[in-house]
């Protein structure tokens, strides 16, 4: 799909893995790129395979982020930005424990994966088109604690944290994080061949049975980019084929059937709540479709009900689809209520029971192919605010975020 107008977006990190895929995934788009990275070879190997949306020609830029001085000097002669992905980092592969490194290590990890995204920003705050979408890359290392891996975990938790309040304090952009599971990159492959990571323990800890490719992980930077993200502004989503959610002690089985193509068009049914608000998200497709299910019933169950309710929509969905599908399920957002007198306290475990039944779920079909999330949304949500939700709604149902299980989000609006 070619965008309408042209538009930028700055990538840093472009030259390999996740960002290499990136620039694929907006330059096929039609969207102009602006390449950040210290390969200046490899840069220059990509943006000649890159194709080119009318005389908007893509820009390379060959910098060390860990220098506040390059990084400044990236501003200059740059165009206005429509997306800042800050996607360059950098693991630690020295086996070394944290206290046992010294200071001049353990600060260039940091100085890439949580200084650099800050600075980055700051350089081109004044080159930002009103509603700019800020991209920064974390990790599933920042949610979970990673030994022997230096400050990469630590980085990872500041950049999220940064990120989050970024968004608080410009409420003009929208600001969020994706953090990857396991995606088969060029570092993930050297962690591999080093013997730091073994790919079948790796695979034991994701429901979904398997390692993402780095073009699944490129679709949801694209998505959060564009106008249908602003419902996620502050947050983090994790693109983790549901490791983030996992806590069993047995291994998860290897998926058992292939993903599909990213751009296999979507089937979406609708199982509407007594408002029916939600019809117009169905997308009837004939041929080979991705198949999903949008389920908004659980929005009619009465507090202290809705764990119930989700578990019939599950079942539902379950005898309907056996592989290679996708649940999404509309959960009431929590109460902004903090007035003792209109908050029933014995139903207050229900909505969190109910997400957890969301992740439970997930690591239970995995394996199959079978996906499940929820969004949570205002029981009071209008036709505006449910049109607003379409494209995220789509984007989570469809097949290019195929490794994308067992999130509750929530939204903005």
């Amino acid at each position: 799909m070619i965008e309408a107008t042209t538009k930028t977006v700055l990538i840093t990190g472009a030259a390999s893995g996740i960002g290499r895929a990136a620039a694929h995934r907006f330059a096929l788009a039609g969207w102009r790129c602006m390449l950040v990275d210290l390969n200046g070879a490899a840069l220059e190997g990509l943006v000649a395979r890159l194709p080119v949306a009318g005389d908007a020609a893509h820009i390379v830029r060959v910098a060390d982020l860990t220098r506040p001085d390059q990084i400044a000097a990236l501003a200059m002669g740059a165009p206005v930005l429509d997306a800042i992905v800050n996607n360059a980092g950098m693991s630690d592969s020295s086996n070394v424990p944290l206290v046992e490194q010294d200071a001049a290590q353990f600060a260039r990890l940091v100085a890439l994966n949580l200084d650099a995204p800050a600075r980055v920003f700051a350089t081109f705050a004044r080159s930002l088109r009103p509603g700019t979408r800020i991209v920064n890359v974390a990790s599933g290392a920042g949610l979970h604690a990673i030994p022997w891996r230096g400050a990469y975990s630590p980085s990872k938790a500041g950049l999220i944290a940064q990120s989050q309040t970024l968004a608080q304090v410009r409420s003009d952009l929208c600001v969020t994080a994706l953090c990857p599971g396991f995606v088969r990159t060029e570092l993930v492959e050297t962690l591999i061949e080093a013997g730091r990571l073994d790919p079948a323990r790796a695979v034991a800890k994701t429901p979904l049975g398997r390692m993402a490719n780095p073009a699944e992980l490129a679709e949801a930077l694209y998505f959060l980019a564009r106008d249908g993200a602003v419902p996620l502004n502050g947050q983090a989503l994790s693109v983790d084929g549901g490791s983030s959610v996992y806590g069993g002690s047995a291994a998860c089985a290897p998926a058992a059937i292939e993903p599909v193509p990213l751009d296999t068009s979507l089937e979406l049914d609708v199982v509407d709540d007594a408002v029916r608000r939600w019809a117009n998200a169905a997308r009837a497709q004939e041929g080979a479709a991705y198949r999903s299910t949008l389920d908004a019933s659980v929005l009619d169950a009465a507090p202290g009900q809705r764990l119930a309710a989700l578990h019939t929509a599950a079942a539902r969905f379950a005898s309907e689809h056996r592989r290679q599908a996708s649940l999404t399920l509309l959960l009431p957002s929590p109460s902004a209520s903090t007035d003792p007198a209109k908050t029933d306290w014995r139903a207050a475990g229900d909505s969190a029971a109910a997400r957890m039944l969301v992740s439970t779920l997930a690591c239970e079909w995995g394996a199959s192919g079978l996906r499940i999330n929820a969004i949570e949304v205002s029981p009071q949500a209008g036709e505006a605010e449910a049109a607003s939700l379409m494209p995220l709604v789509h984007f989570v149902a469809g097949a290019s975020a195929q490794f994308l299980t067992g999130q509750t989000l929530r939204t903005a609006v």
